[in-house]
């Protein structure tokens, strides 16, 4: 994603005084620069156009073209598109969901400390996990149980595939996932390319997200998730 020291920043939310706080604390952290704000989706996509963030820090709720919208569209507009970190007021809210299934990276909420934010921009922009994956599965908990469905390309997946997928649901990184199946990082990489482009996803967490929503894999007690070899 970024190839410098800096990551920079996209802001869109609806409310002036969310955009002008978050702007003045994260322009104050370590190798973070806001770059542009946008108070609804269509402008949000336009700059993210025109100036090419690393991350945009988007409000789902916002009048017009919303967030979800242009996130989705997000994914579409470019051959490597910014990631995109959902900046919510409630932590199950549906529309957070429906980012993550259009390919949000992850979400943050926005009573979090500015230090954990930070981090979350950081994350998704240089290092390849799950975003706070304990609270990607309780939002997915939190939800009724779909009837399972087939996942797309799952039989596909190759066992070790199917092993991978578990282990980044669980919040591992490629190096994490390395050294539990004691092979390279670049094996991973490689295994972990070939998963998302048999589901069809954009990034991890939309991955895991197919994975839950077709009981391929389920929210699990205390270290992610557990396969249920259901296809």
């Amino acid at each position: 994603m970024t190839t410098g020291t800096t990551v920079t920043v996209l802001i869109a939310d609806d409310e002036e005084i969310t955009r002008t706080g978050l702007r003045t604390l994260l322009s104050a952290r370590p190798g973070l620069a806001v770059i542009g704000e946008a108070a609804d989706g269509d402008r949000a996509l336009a700059l993210a156009a025109a100036l090419r963030p690393d991350v945009v820090l988007m409000d789902v709720r916002m009048p017009g073209t919303d967030g979800i919208e242009a996130t989705r569209r997000l994914q579409t507009a470019f051959p490597e598109p910014p990631r995109v970190v959902v900046i919510t007021t409630f932590e199950n809210d549906e529309y957070v969901y429906d980012a993550l299934r259009a390919g949000a990276a992850g979400f943050v909420l926005k009573r979090a400390p500015v230090a954990q934010i930070a981090d979350a921009v950081r994350m998704v922009a240089t290092t390849d996990c799950v975003l706070f994956p304990d609270a990607v599965r309780r939002l997915v908990a939190a939800r009724p149980a779909p009837p399972p469905r087939p996942l797309r390309g799952a039989p596909a997946l190759t066992g070790r595939e199917v092993e991978i997928l578990r282990l980044i649901a669980a919040g591992l990184s490629n190096p994490d996932v390395a050294a539990r199946l004691v092979v390279s990082p670049e094996t991973v990489k490689t295994h972990v390319s070939n998963l998302l482009a048999k589901l069809g996803a954009r990034n991890r967490t939309q991955a895991v997200i197919l994975a839950y929503e077709c009981g391929f894999v389920v929210p699990g007690e205390g270290h992610g998730v557990t396969p249920t070899g259901r296809h």
